[in-house]
């Protein structure tokens, strides 16, 4: 059974950090497709930040620069380091894995979701 565990969000004020983590277990870590996605509310769910087996990350305009995606193979561990965080930043966050067709930040990829972790970035 594939798990997706996050945690490490919060409330941070506008221009502050956050690290996200997500334990992953069940499946192959290390060859398939993992990636962050949010969804506000009212809003559709997209993916921020993908990575792919190969080690390539790719991230979506609105946090190139300001977020960075990482794992540790070794921990299985899934990360989202997050700086200079904006109010439009607020979201539900989760991690995925998939191993469909496409670039790791296409939605259509991933076949398993976490449960998400809260952000809020408020003054």
């Amino acid at each position: 059974e594939v798990q997706l565990v996050e945690s490490g969000g919060g409330s941070v004020q506008p221009g502050g950090s956050l690290r996200l983590s997500c334990a992953v277990s069940g499946y192959n870590f290390e060859t398939w497709c993992m990636g962050w996605s949010r969804q506000a509310p009212g809003k559709e769910r997209e993916v921020v930040a993908g990575l792919e087996s190969d080690g390539t990350k790719t991230y979506v305009d609105s946090v190139e620069g300001r977020f960075t995606i990482s794992k540790d193979n070794r921990k299985n561990i899934l990360y989202l380091e997050m700086s200079s965080l904006k109010p439009e930043d607020t979201a539900m966050y989760y991690c995925g894995a998939g191993a469909n067709d496409g670039d790791c930040v296409w939605e259509s990829v991933y076949e398993y979701w976490g449960q998400g972790t809260q952000v809020t970035v408020a003054s």
